[in-house]
């Protein structure tokens, strides 16, 4: 074939996934429309169908014109064309509808069918004023003089609250709690993230696939509509990445810490990043500079978590141990059909298998790493991509909504191998790593 046909086919088959990829968020959000309890998720799904409508309806023009051999060329027949519809139309608009809607005053009530923002989002706005008043972002659950209940918790670090302060500090009128609404901060903290890390990887020419993994994929949409802390935690993590896989061990476990000490689900990370370290140390002493990766994550960890530990360690081990792991005075709601919940729902004995799984999964990286060390930032991201995504399918209590982290890290990781090697190869290293 000729390089002109080659190319043809090449972009034929592009424009087909991306027809099918836009066709099938649009049955999600469709779906989430019409049946969901939730109001914001409702909302969101109204607008993101017509915003994967429109891009799957461009698509569709781009692949009959193509393969009608018609001029490909213009910024009218660009790809991203249908990211831009559904970053404009799935996200921002239902954004903005909802954190004003959230004005109407429904926080706090039992009815999922009137919550403008999802739980998450109060409980952190919450915490940030319990820490100004009392030193901790922790209610004290011996001090209600009732019953708890499941929204008095907050089962995130410390560093979650910061997202918080805007409002805590500034919200009191109308006009000021939309602009200091949290979900705000989630999604200026992950647009930082992002750009940052673009830099640092010196300005990588994103491919189309990757954005819709981490940006156009409905998880993605509907979490930046309705929550957002998620977003604001996979950016930092991705950050941390960035920051590792160019050589700046001690800032990428500073940055890490930060995740860590805002939700501990993504702690895992910790193992992969020091690994990837060790492997691009640059200077012959690749146990130094994992050491200052150790050194600036631990360190910074206990920093954050001890002065809120002192203030209350009832409290914080309630909140941030005790409930994420269903031992506290509340069971956690989280129960989403995953393999993980299915087999725990069988009995003692299902839960049982349901931890041993996930144990077994954890050797299973633990090996992979061994093995096969990843010596470059995509490698390192496809490998926490997965142990989350394991971690998340398996563990007995769990939501959907948290399958976002594999998905965004993977697109990040196409972004990174996009970029190339972003630092130079290590001398005198220790291992002969593999990048895949």
């Amino acid at each position: 074939m000729t390089p002109a046909r080659v190319e043809g086919a090449h972009r034929t088959r592009a424009l087909a996934w991306d027809l099918a990829f836009y066709l099938g968020c649009f049955v999600f959000a469709l779906a989430t429309a019409l049946g969901s309890e939730f109001y914001g998720y409702r909302i969101w799904g109204n607008f993101a169908v017509a915003g994967y409508g429109l891009a799957a309806a461009h698509s569709a023009w781009l692949l009959i014109s193509t393969r009608r051999g018609k001029q490909t060329d213009g910024k009218f027949r660009s790809r991203w064309i249908g990211i831009g519809s559904v970053v404009l139309i799935a996200m921002c608009a239902p954004l903005l509808m909802l954190v004003v809607r959230r004005l109407t005053g429904t926080d706090w009530l039992i009815t999922p069918f009137s919550w403008a923002a999802q739980p998450e989002v109060w409980v952190i706005e919450r915490s940030a004023g319990l820490l100004l008043q009392h030193g901790t972002p922790y209610v004290d659950l011996t001090l209600l003089h009732r019953a708890p209940e499941v929204n008095d918790y907050t089962p995130y670090g410390p560093v979650m609250t910061v997202f918080g302060l805007p409002r805590a500090l500034f919200g009191g009128t109308p006009v000021l709690d939309a602009l200091t609404d949290a979900r705000w901060m989630f999604a200026l903290a992950a647009v930082i993230c992002a750009y940052a890390s673009w830099r640092l990887l010196n300005r990588p020419r994103i491919p189309v696939f990757a954005a819709q993994l981490a940006i156009a994929c409905p998880l993605t949409a509907l979490t930046w509509a309705v929550a957002g802390p998620d977003l604001a935690i996979v950016g930092l993590l991705v950050l941390a990445f960035a920051l590792a896989a160019t050589g700046r061990a001690g800032w990428a476990g500073l940055v890490l810490a930060l995740v860590i000490s805002a939700k501990l689900i993504v702690a895992p990370a910790a193992a992969v990043l020091a690994v990837l370290v060790y492997c691009r140390a640059r200077d012959g002493k690749p146990w130094a500079v994992a050491g200052r990766f150790a050194l600036a994550l631990v360190a910074t960890t206990v920093v954050l978590h001890l002065p809120v530990y002192l203030a209350n360690p009832g409290a914080f081990v309630e909140h941030v141990i005790r409930f994420p792991l269903g031992m506290g005075s509340v069971r956690s709601p989280a129960a989403s059909p995953l393999p993980g919940h299915l087999i725990a729902q069988t009995g003692p004995a299902g839960t049982a298998i349901s931890l041993v799984l996930v144990g077994l999964a954890a050797v299973a990286m633990l090996v992979w790493l061994a093995r096969r060390p990843p010596a470059t930032g995509a490698a390192a991201l496809v490998r926490t991509a997965v142990g989350l995504g394991a971690l998340i399918l398996l563990t007995p209590a769990t939501r959907y909504g948290y399958l976002v982290y594999p998905l965004v890290l993977l697109g990040a990781a196409l972004t990174f191998q996009a970029a190339g090697p972003t630092a130079r190869p290590p001398r005198n290293g220790p291992v002969s790593a593999t990048s895949s």
